[in-house]
């Protein structure tokens, strides 16, 4: 799989993106399908006819008073007109990297960066923050996962 573009985050008021796709909620009301026909006729979301996206959609979300919004969708789905709707159908970890690139992957969201924020949703809601520091660990291509340098084996 081709490396995928970010989702956006909106993070203490800063822009930012985030190496996850929060799923979208089932028949929400105000989340509509705009169809290929009018996402072609958009030249800003020409991105969702390429392999960098194989949802065929952005999405912009924001963290505000430790809970997780839905602000706006682009490409094959949009969001409808209204207040942000509260993720409250969200759990997991979203994963922000932080500084710069150490290693690029060609594949979904596994690049190295030199750091990363993990934030632990629940139901909507930021229940944990905790940093990750990839500086001086070795990244391994077999296993597609970030080792520390003494879990090297010979």
């Amino acid at each position: 799989m081709t490396a995928q573009i970010h989702e956006i985050l909106i993070l203490d008021g800063e822009k930012t993106s985030m190496m996850a796709c929060p799923p979208l909620p089932r028949r929400h009301p105000r989340i509509l399908e705009a169809g290929a026909d009018r996402a072609r006729d958009k030249p800003d979301d020409s991105f969702i006819f390429s392999t960098a996206c194989w949802r065929r959609y952005q999405g912009t979300w924001e963290i505000k008073d430790d809970q997780f919004y839905l602000v706006g969708l682009r490409g094959r789905f949009q969001l409808g007109a209204g207040e942000p709707i509260r993720a409250d159908w969200v759990s997991g970890i979203l994963c922000v990297p932080r500084g710069e690139l150490l290693e690029y992957v060609h594949m979904d969201f596994e690049s190295v960066y030199e750091q990363e924020l993990h934030i632990e949703i629940e139901r909507g809601r930021v229940v944990n923050r905790t940093i990750i520091d990839n500086r001086g660990r070795k990244h391994d291509d077999w296993d597609n996962e970030v080792r520390l340098p003494e879990d090297d084996v010979p």
